[in-house]
C-alpha cells in the first residue's frame, strides 16, 4: 500500500484523536449500552439505538485511524529546505487576478485545513506548486475559472 504523507503535527493529532476514542469514548458508548438494555424492548428503545450507532461509528472512526497511522510517513518539516516547493513547504503566492497574498503550509489530507492556510497536497493548487520556485508563475483550474500565481516566498518549518 502507499505511504500516507503528514507532518508530526498531523500525525499527533490523528493519535490523540485515536487515544481519545478507545480510552474515553469507547468505554463511554458501552457503559451508554449497558443502561440502554435495562431498560427493556430493545426494538423501541431510542437510547439503545443512537448509543450503538455512535458504537458503530467510533469502531469505523478508530479502524480508519489505525490504518492511517500504519501507513503513515511523517515528515520532519524542520529538517527540510531548498528552494522547490515539495511537501510541507510553507509558500506565499501573490494572486494575480485580485492582488491578495495568500500563505499556506502544503500538508497531508488529513491535516488540511484552508481556514489556518494548511493546504492539501492533493489540491489542484498544492498540485500546481510541487516543483515550482520563487519568482514562478502557475494557473490552477477552480470552479470559478483558472486562476494564476506567482510563488512570492517558499520556507520550510512554518
Amino acid at each position: 500500500m502507499n505511504k500516507i504523507p503528514m507532518t508530526a503535527n498531523g500525525y499527533k493529532r490523528l493519535l490523540e484523536e485515536l487515544q481519545l476514542l478507545k480510552m474515553i469514548e469507547r468505554p463511554r458508548v458501552i457503559d451508554a449500552i449497558a443502561k440502554a438494555r435495562l431498560d427493556g424492548d430493545l426494538a423501541e428503545n431510542t437510547e439503545y439505538q443512537i448509543a450503538t450507532e455512535r458504537q458503530s461509528f467510533i469502531e469505523g472512526r478508530i479502524f480508519e485511524l489505525e490504518k492511517k497511522l500504519g501507513l503513515a510517513e511523517v515528515i520532519d518539516v524542520t529538517k527540510l529546505s531548498g528552494n522547490e516547493i515539495t511537501f510541507g513547504a510553507t509558500v506565499k503566492l501573490l494572486d494575480e487576478d485580485t492582488a491578495e497574498e495568500h500563505t499556506y503550509q502544503i500538508v497531508g489530507n488529513d491535516e488540511s485545513d484552508i481556514n489556518k492556510g494548511l493546504l492539501s497536497i492533493t489540491s489542484p493548487l498544492a498540485r500546481a506548486l510541487i516543483g515550482k520556485q520563487v519568482g514562478d508563475k502557475t494557473n490552477v483550474n477552480t470552479p470559478g475559472g483558472s486562476k494564476e500565481y506567482v510563488v512570492r516566498m517558499v520556507n520550510y518549518g512554518r
